[in-house]
């Protein structure tokens, strides 16, 4: 049995590019001997998809807060498009395929309801602020398995660490997450608000529509395929294409992201949320059992952001109506 994994990481030597991330040199922080079938990177993938952080992607909001029909996206079918991107990305320059999935695939896990919104509202409000990216490394290393963690290699934790902000990856796996997800979200916010009517295709600038593409497809391809082009040492786009990208961002911050429309819940949201953390703040004793425990190791309010922070979207809706909201009663 031994010999599948031990061919696979043979495999990996003959095919993959000297600069890839190779499984057999991969580190964790507690040593774990070796599955007899699956190298340590399709491990750690395998591991992220059983999570129950990764189930609750689906009912976390990705721009549009509550919206009605089922074409819109959530962090999971975020997660998923991003995945297929880096993967992509990854087959094409000879790198780690099985590295570069597990990253994407744990890349949002520590986002909190109601997307960005309610990651700005608990950084606001926790006095050792937040950020997503590093909730969702504490996500892998302190929360999942009721509080013993999924021991992920290095390699896949830097990688979901260092997906957006800060120093890059410091393997080109991981760098290519970080591409992948700008170009997924980008591409998928347009299509989303087109789908809402905030905007049109025929919206987006002219010279950007004739530099990346007149459609999802068309832009997608143009941006991996011009990373593919132009990526050696580092990840990157070229020059020409990183501008007009950038521009293309530009606009959809002040079309979309921005956009009335759009933003039409995200203060009620957001004070739910505030609501939610000080009512827990003042009585951690109401939390589940781990993040009682988690109050007393790492203080009261590093605590309820965890809790919160895995909350999906119709969870603290019900959590605050359970709290909050006057129940309805008869006579007998």
């Amino acid at each position: 049995m031994n010999c599948i994994r031990e061919y696979t990481e043979k495999n990996e030597h003959l095919f993959l590019s000297d600069s890839a991330s190779f499984a057999d040199r991969s580190s964790r922080i507690n040593f774990e001997q070796p599955c007899p079938l699956r190298t340590s990177y399709q491990r750690d993938r395998d591991r992220i998809i059983h999570s129950g952080a990764f189930r609750r992607l689906k009912h976390k909001t990705q721009v549009f807060l509550s919206p009605e029909g089922d074409r819109y996206r959530t962090r999971l079918t975020h997660t998923l498009e991003v995945a297929q991107i880096a993967r992509t990305i990854a087959r094409a320059l000879r790198l780690n395929e099985d590295l570069t999935e597990a990253i994407a695939l744990g890349h949002d896990l520590g986002h909190t309801p109601f997307g960005h919104a309610g990651e700005r509202v608990l950084r606001e409000l926790c006095s050792n602020g937040f950020y997503h990216f590093k909730q969702s490394l504490r996500v892998v290393d302190r929360l999942e398995k009721e509080g013993k963690g999924l021991n992920l290699t290095n390699e896949v934790r830097n990688g979901i660490e260092r997906h957006t902000g800060g120093e890059p990856a410091f393997t080109l796996e991981g760098q290519i997450v970080r591409l992948a997800d700008k170009i997924a979200y980008i591409n998928h916010d347009i299509e989303d608000a087109t789908a809402a009517g905030v905007m049109t295709e025929d919206d987006i600038p002219l010279f950007i529509r004739q530099a990346l593409g007149f459609s999802k497809s068309e832009r997608i391809n143009s941006l991996v395929t011009d990373c593919v082009e132009n990526s050696k040492s580092a990840i990157s786009l070229s020059d020409e294409t990183e501008l007009v990208f950038n521009k293309l961002h530009s606009f959809m911050f002040d079309s979309v992201y921005t956009n009335p429309v759009c933003k039409s819940e995200e203060s009620r949201a957001q004070e739910m949320i505030r609501i939610l953390f000080n009512h827990f703040v003042d009585v951690p004793e109401e939390m589940p059992a781990l993040y009682r425990e988690i109050a007393l190791t790492d203080g009261v309010e590093t605590a309820v952001c965890d809790y919160i922070a895995g909350m999906t979207d119709r969870y603290a809706v019900n959590m605050f109506e359970e709290l909050f909201i006057p129940k309805a009663w008869t006579v007998k």
